[in-house]
Parts: C-alpha cells; sequence; structure tokens
C-alpha cells in the first residue's frame, strides 16, 4: 500500500479497537470538527461502515491510526485500497497521553481522539502499514502459532509430571524425555506401576524395541527398574482420580505432539516458495528440527524462531547487513544508539541491558585499574543468527546464570560479589 501525500488524505480517523465494537474519531480535511462514533465488530458493521466513508469522500484516500499492525479489525481494513493503515506503538499512546492526564484516566472514546490528534500533529513520524508478501505472512503465523503450541506442550507435561509424582513417580525416573511418544504409550498402556508389574518381561521388551530402543542394556535396566519399584501409595483413593487424569492428558499431549509435527512440515514447505530460499538456506540450527519443542538436542531453545512484527520480503533488505540490522528491531539485539553526558555506545545488547561483548561492570574504576583482566561473566552475551524462515536475525538466548568460574578465588569478579554495598 502506496503512502498518499498529506494533502492527498480526504479524512483522517483514530479508531480504538476492542473485541466487541471499536471507538471512532473521524475528522475531515479542513475542518476542525470532530465526529465520534463507535462500530460493532462483526464483518458486515466494517463493511457498510468503510463503504459509507468511499461514498462519502468519493473514494479519495483515508488515514486511519490505531494500536495494531495485525488482527482481526487490521485484516478486515486492509482489503480496502483506499484506507491507509498508520500503527502505532501502545506505549507511544500511552505516553502521549500521560503527558496530558497525569491521572491516567482513559477511556475508549478519549483514545479514539488521541490516536486521531496524533495522526494530525506526527504523521511525518508514522509509517504505513506495509504488509509483507503472502508468503512471508504466511511464515510468520505459522511460526507464531507453532510457539504457542509448544507453550501448550510444555504446560501439558508439567501438569502430567505433577501428577504422576502423587502415585506413580517412578515413571519419570524410567523416560527422560517428558514429551516423546514413547513416554504417551507406555502411560496408555501402564498407568499405574501395578499394572507395569504385572506385565510379561517378553512384552515389555517388544514394546521397548517397537519404540526403538535398540540398546539391550538401556531394556533391561527398565525392565529390572520396574519389577524392583515400590510403589508410593496403594490408597485407591489417590490412584484412581489420577489414573483418569493421566489419560487425559496424555490424549492431549499426543495431539499437541502432533500438531507440532504438522507445523514444522508447513514451515518447510513455505519456505521452500520464497524467492530467497535458494540464496539464504537457513542453517542447521535454525531448520524445523531444531525448532522450539522438537525432538532435537537443540530444541530447548525456545527462542530459535520468532514471529516478526513487521517483516519484509524485500529482497536487498533480507540479504544486505544493514537490512538484517533494521529488521533486528524488536528482538533487542539491533544496534541502537545510547548517549547521553556519560560516554555512549553504539551496538547490540544482552538481556540485561548490557552491551553485548561488553563486561559486566560493578566498579568502573576497579575495572579501569587493571585492564589486563578477564572480563566478568556475570552474565552471558545473546548472540543473533539469521533467520530465513521470518526474514530477519532470531536471538539465541540463554537463561541469566552466574557463572562457577565467576565466584572462584582469584577471579577479578569474586571481590566484586563479596563487597557489601556502600552506606550513603
Amino acid at each position: 500500500m502506496q503512502q498518499a501525500a498529506p494533502e492527498a488524505f480526504a479524512a483522517f480517523v483514530g479508531l480504538d479497537w476492542a473485541d466487541a465494537k471499536h471507538d471512532i474519531c473521524l475528522q475531515a480535511a479542513g475542518s476542525e470538527q470532530r465526529e465520534h462514533s463507535s462500530l460493532d465488530h462483526t464483518p458486515e458493521a466494517i463493511d457498510a461502515w468503510v463503504c459509507s466513508l468511499q461514498k462519502r469522500f468519493e473514494g479519495k484516500p483515508i488515514a486511519i491510526c490505531l494500536e495494531l499492525n495485525k488482527g482481526p479489525i487490521v485484516f478486515a481494513l486492509r482489503k480496502y485500497h483506499f484506507l491507509v493503515l498508520f500503527p502505532v506503538n501502545p506505549l507511544t499512546l500511552a505516553r502521549y497521553r500521560e503527558a496530558f492526564t497525569p491521572s491516567r484516566a482513559k477511556d475508549d472514546p478519549t483514545d479514539a481522539a488521541l490516536q486521531l490528534e496524533l495522526l494530525r500533529t506526527h504523521r511525518d513520524k508514522l509509517q504505513p502499514l506495509n504488509p509483507p508478501s503472502p508468503t512471508m505472512r504466511v511464515l510468520a503465523q505459522l511460526v507464531e502459532h507453532r510457539r504457542r503450541v509448544v507453550g501448550d506442550k510444555v504446560r501439558i507435561t508439567n501438569r502430567l509430571t505433577s501428577t504422576l509424582k502423587n502415585y506413580f513417580p517412578h515413571a519419570l525416573q524410567w523416560f527422560q524425555d517428558k514429551d516423546t511418544v514413547i513416554f504417551c504409550d507406555f502411560l496408555s498402556r501402564w498407568p499405574t506401576l501395578k499394572a507395569a508389574q504385572l506385565a510379561r518381561r517378553s512384552t515389555l521388551e517388544t514394546f521397548f524395541r517397537e519404540h526403538h530402543v535398540r540398546s539391550a542394556d538401556v531394556i533391561a535396566q527398565r525392565i529390572n527398574a520396574i519389577q524392583a519399584a515400590i510403589p508410593l501409595t496403594t490408597d485407591t483413593g489417590i490412584i484412581t482420580p489420577n489414573v483418569l487424569l493421566v489419560h487425559a492428558l496424555v490424549s492431549q499431549l499426543r495431539a499437541t505432539l502432533q500438531a507440532i509435527q504438522d507445523f514444522d512440515n508447513a514451515i518447510a514447505q513455505q519456505a521452500q516458495r520464497h524467492p530467497d530460499f535458494t540464496c539464504s538456506r537457513p542453517s542447521p540450527a535454525l531448520a524445523p528440527s531444531s525448532l522450539p519443542g522438537s525432538s532435537s538436542p537443540s530444541a530447548n531453545n525456545a527462542n530459535a524462531m520468532r514471529p516478526p512484527p513487521n517483516c519484509n520480503s524485500s529482497r536487498a533488505l533480507h540479504l544486505s547487513r544493514n537490512g538484517v540490522a533494521r529488521n533486528a528491531g524488536s528482538t533487542g539485539a539491533s544496534s541502537v544508539r545510547h548517549s547521553s553526558a556519560k560516554p555512549s555506545w553504539s551496538g547490540p545488547r544482552n538481556r540485561s541491558g548490557i552491551p553485548s561483548g561488553h563486561a559486566s561492570i560493578t566498579s568502573s574504576n576497579a575495572m579501569r585499574a587493571k585492564p589486563t583482566r578477564p572480563p566478568c561473566a556475570l552474565w552471558r552475551s545473546s548472540g543473533s543468527a539469521f533467520c530465513f524462515g521470518v526474514g530477519k536475525t532470531a536471538r539465541r538466548t540463554m537463561s541469566p546464570s552466574i557463572s562457577m568460574h565467576s565466584t572462584a578465588a582469584g577471579h577479578p569478579c569474586s571481590k566484586i560479589l563479596r563487597r557489601s554495598p556502600k552506606k550513603s
């Protein structure tokens, strides 16, 4: 969608969206009068409102400001070619509201008027919504939905683990990975320790071999552990309801694992349709098999692929160094300049707000006195890798952790960690 010239807009609209209705503040070009109204969130009501605008302003471009760059109302308005959407960050609107309303009182009609005011007075700082190609939009949606399904899988496995601890904790020791088909099949067939101990040894051996457990030693160890296990409880009042819950959770887990596999296949197929796929193949670390929730060893990286809020399918933007930096803006790995009375720097920052590659400096004087000391390892810098599937730089982060070496005697950080805070 091409941006129209400022004088070409026939009207300006501020739209405060909601699930059931949308508040609208409209101002025609060359007029100081504002019109307030509300719009029901139904396809019929939205189409009737847009058609009335088209008839009233003779099909001339109309600028609409709203706090979304995707969602049902955006998808509904984007199909009308004469509407130019200007998405604004909700934080921008909140700060703008607080600047003139210290009490922070708000309502939907007021927010619609504030969005109209932002559009009228600061339109030069707003960028019109320019959706990417259909291929990139499909990839972004697939990756986003997949991440949500992976979150469902984590919640289900956590509930399953908590339930088994009440009466059958042995299964958690026999199977290291809880999000696997073999774990689901075992619990479906033998949901209690008594049921597993009543099974024949040959039956258990066949079960493990059918699930691709080839090591005879591993099979023997599991069978011996099953036969030698002692039940945590024999109270039927505890076992019976928990078994029913385990069956329900296992069914949900099976469907979730299958859904993740379906999303992996869809992402792989859709990525091959992108024109830049042949010249910018994703690295093995970012292949669908290594996405969060997969069965590969790198599946624990929950931030391996993240859908972009504003992805662009331009070949030059994707393949140039500057384009990658611009697309990385929402991931926290972009190059942002910070300048004040203190020394400024420009570069990527890690999760703790510290520039990547820099030391976690607790005492600048102490570090400046001996510059030859190794950098402090209190926080690990987050790396980045170009992710083709969503056309942007994807962060590969690790949870903040304190290195054991940093507290060892003689390390430059050990004195800093033991130092008590000075009293002011």
